[in-house]
């Protein structure tokens, strides 16, 4: 961090010139036809700034901004104005050449601002590619990466990589997953601790231990061929301190940097609240936004201009380049949240149809909903984010509660009942992410010890109530991690299977343990009947306060009816049918979609003791 301050105090020299001397230059290239055409090209090498720059082919340049670090150009064109495919930037000193590059303007694909992404009719499976399976062991290690592969390590990397993960998607298809979360490919090249992703080196380049931009491309093209698609983990909070950029910052405020912090790190108070509350005070929303998370991830600066537009480029620049099909971004209440707006709005403009799910780890929401695209709660506190979908992160943390709970009148899944009854705050009920686990989180199945009835309850309300279901990967055969014991690495085993040296292969149906199969099997019935049934992706709700532990809610629309129970107590429960008498009004019948049970309506229903019922309703 001492090569930053040096370049905060503006001690860099010019040095001598060569044809090489352009070492960066991003985007390497761009499209033709974008709804904005003006690019800015971010020019990289030893005192650029101080020399001349041209275009060929009489191109003209809208505007050269020079920064106090003179390794730093950012060129503005606007890509209507050009009407050639490839163009060269040059860099004279005098009239002797020193520096040249090729830009390319390349055809957009058809149809591609016009893309698909997820929504409500999708299941999103989460996955650490680190940890998922090994597909290319050659690239485990790489001589220009620091850290090394060894499983033997429980922070360290094992050696999952994209080609893994293409090698198996006939599992997840199978499974019925129709959408693919990574966490970051990105180059992340931080001495330890490297396999999370999250403290990225290279924005725009995929971390050479999981594969190349190609394979990354290759992997979102071999899922949107099963009409599924990719979602990138998208991370605007912070960098690592080995980015490229950071040991060589283009301003001071670049980042946050703290001068009473040792090296400009203060970290960060999380009291992210801080963005709403009127009456917070400025010095903790200044450590709540720009605070660092840790020592190895600097705090971007989103309110710098500079820095937006980087950031805004790099994201349209990989949905279009790996046809993406959405974002989920990490830390998004972290950032400041005028430039949030202005970067979902640019990306949203291009792709109308994107998707971009924001992690809004928030405790009320009152504060989760007013991150929400149209929020009437965001409106109040006089904004729009135009971030179209939040994560439930209430009905996460009041789902283990629940389902470990003896019922009472606001306990157990009087819990669960409690959560929806915010559901008027979202403008966009159906556009939120519910979950009860993911990578940061303690495992469903160590909370429960496994019991496949627990992870069927759960399973059960995060995919027939309103809003896109993520499952995180291995919960569908079982696995198990201890957050509390373990940390995050246990929560992020190796999937069983993922490797050659495995004993057991989790990947082949055939060879699943009994326990394996169950849970999979579970999984997949639901997973594939939920695809087809629009009633469940966007139809109403009505929800039935819990009798006896049992939660019962209908999903409807004017085509069929579902009617839900959950009945989470230790005993099997009868129910009186009368109480339903509003949704089961003109019904008779119906069947349970996971037992395949014929159910003819009478006085009363009987369901066992940790069992859901899923009954298409019939006249």
């Amino acid at each position: 961090m001492k090569t930053i301050y040096a370049v905060l105090a503006l001690s860099i020299a010019s040095a001598a010139f060569s044809q090489k001397m352009l070492e960066k230059v991003e985007p390497a290239f761009w499209w033709k036809g974008m709804k904005n055409p003006e690019l800015q090209i971010l020019v990289y090498g030893k005192g650029v700034a101080n020399n001349e720059v041209t275009l060929s082919d009489g191109i003209q340049i809208k505007n050269i901004q020079k920064v106090e670090n003179p390794n730093y150009l950012f060129i503005t064109v606007n890509t209507n104005e050009i009407n050639v495919s490839k163009f060269t930037i040059n860099i004279k000193n005098g009239k002797k050449n020193i520096g040249s590059y090729s830009y390319e303007l390349k055809q957009r694909n058809s149809g591609s601002a016009d893309r698909s992404s997820f929504t409500s009719k999708d299941v999103m499976y989460l996955i650490m590619p680190d940890r998922f399976a090994n597909g290319d062991e050659k690239n485990d290690s790489r001589p220009d990466l620091t850290e090394k592969a060894d499983r033997n390590l429980p922070n360290g990397r094992h050696g999952g990589d994209l080609r893994g993960i293409i090698n198996n998607l006939d599992y997840i298809q199978k499974l019925g997953a129709t959408a693919v979360w990574l966490t970051p490919v990105n180059e992340d090249n931080e001495k330890v601790y490297s396999y999370h992703g999250y403290a990225q080196t290279d924005l725009y380049k995929i971390d050479g231990r999981y594969g190349t931009n190609e394979d990354y491309r290759t992997l979102s093209r071999e899922l949107n061929k099963r009409h599924m698609m990719l979602v990138m983990d998208y991370v605007t909070n912070h960098w690592g301190v080995s980015h490229w950029m950071i040991k060589d910052l283009p301003t001071k405020d670049w980042i946050h940097w703290f001068n009473d912090g040792e090296n400009g790190f203060k970290r960060s108070n999380y009291k992210i609240t801080s963005q709403f509350d009127t009456n917070a005070s400025e010095i903790d929303k200044k450590y709540a936004l720009d605070g660092w998370f840790d020592t190895t991830m600097p705090d971007i600066n989103q309110k710098n201009p500079l820095v937006l537009k980087y950031l805004t480029q790099n994201a349209i620049w990989w949905i279009e380049y790996a046809e993406l099909g959405g974002f989920r971004v990490d830390t998004y209440p972290y950032n400041d949240k005028e430039a949030m707006a202005k970067w979902a709005k640019a990306i949203t403009d291009e792709y109308p149809k994107f998707n971009i799910v924001g992690e809004t780890w928030l405790s009320t929401a009152g504060h989760i909903s007013a991150w929400q695209k149209n929020s009437k709660t965001g409106e109040a506190a006089g904004y729009n984010s135009n971030l179209p979908s939040v994560m439930d992160f209430i009905l996460f943390g009041e789902m283990p509660k629940a389902f470990h709970e003896k019922e009472s009148w606001n306990g157990g899944m009087n819990r669960i009942y409690d959560s929806f009854t915010s559901d008027f705050l979202y403008p966009d009920v159906n556009n939120l992410l519910v979950f009860f686990e993911n990578h940061d989180t303690e495992r469903w199945n160590e909370i429960f010890n496994a019991d496949p009835k627990a992870y069927k309850l759960g399973l059960t309300l995060i995919s027939t109530t309103r809003g896109i279901p993520q499952i995180y990967y291995g919960s569908e055969i079982g696995m198990r991690g201890d957050k509390k014991k373990g940390g995050d690495a246990d929560i992020r085993r190796d999937f069983p299977g993922g490797w050659k040296s495995d004993k057991q292969n989790a990947f082949n149906l055939s060879a699943q343990t009994p326990q394996q199969k169950d849970f999979f099997q579970y999984t997949q019935k639901l997973l594939n009947w939920r695809k087809g049934k629009e009633v469940i992706h966007s139809g109403k709700t009505k929800n039935f306060v819990p009798q006896d532990g049992v939660f019962t809610y209908f999903r409807y629309n004017e085509k069929e009816s579902v009617m839900v129970m959950i009945n989470n107590n230790d005993k099997d429960q009868t129910i009186d049918l009368k109480h339903f008498a509003e949704s089961l009004n003109g019904f008779t019948k119906g069947k349970d979609i996971i037992a395949d049970k014929e159910f003819t309506f009478q006085n009363t229903i009987a369901i066992p003791a940790k069992t859901s019922f899923i009954i298409e309703l019939e006249k």
